[in-house]
């Protein structure tokens, strides 16, 4: 199960959208409807397509994306330079809904942005899968940056669960 959710800032109320045009959607933990699979990635030029034809766009003067990947590298030696750590075979990610919809809202009130886009896949991943996708689109190169990086940081930090495997 992957989740997906759009927010658009739409006359100052923030609008949820789903992938709800596929046969067999099912619904994922939040109650929205979720058409995507483990293998069903997003194509971001198709985001981006979407973005830029929507009413919003016309104040975007940027667009950022992030899209992370399960490395090889264990956490412990890029972030905490541990030395002798075996490499990452795969890893177990998850999510909790409900505090990913709460970041996405946080970063959609940051000055500046109007378009935020998230993707998150789940399960048992190897390494190169994708992680996430985010989309920001704002006014300026500052705000889309901070909203981004502060996007990332809340979900990697307090939405989702990362246990990483060695073998």
């Amino acid at each position: 199960m992957v989740f997906c959710l759009t927010w658009e800032r739409r006359k100052g109320l923030c609008v949820a959208e789903s992938f709800c045009f596929w046969k067999n959607a099912s619904r994922d933990r939040s109650g929205l409807v979720n058409t995507m699979s483990r293998k069903d990635i997003p194509s971001m030029d198709e985001w981006l397509k979407e973005a830029k034809a929507l009413p919003e766009a016309e104040k975007c003067g940027m667009f950022l994306t992030h899209n992370g990947v399960v490395r090889k590298t264990a956490k412990a030696a890029v972030r905490g330079g541990e030395k002798d750590v075996p490499e990452v075979s795969r890893m177990l990610f998850s999510y909790e809904a409900y505090k990913v919809e709460k970041a996405i809202e946080e970063a959609q009130k940051m000055p500046g942005i109007y378009h935020v886009r998230v993707w998150l896949n789940e399960g048992e991943l190897q390494v190169g899968d994708d992680i996430m996708y985010v989309l920001i689109g704002g006014d300026i190169r500052p705000h889309v940056v901070d909203a981004l990086q502060s996007l990332v940081g809340t979900i990697k930090n307090e939405c989702v669960s990362e246990k990483e495997i060695t073998e």
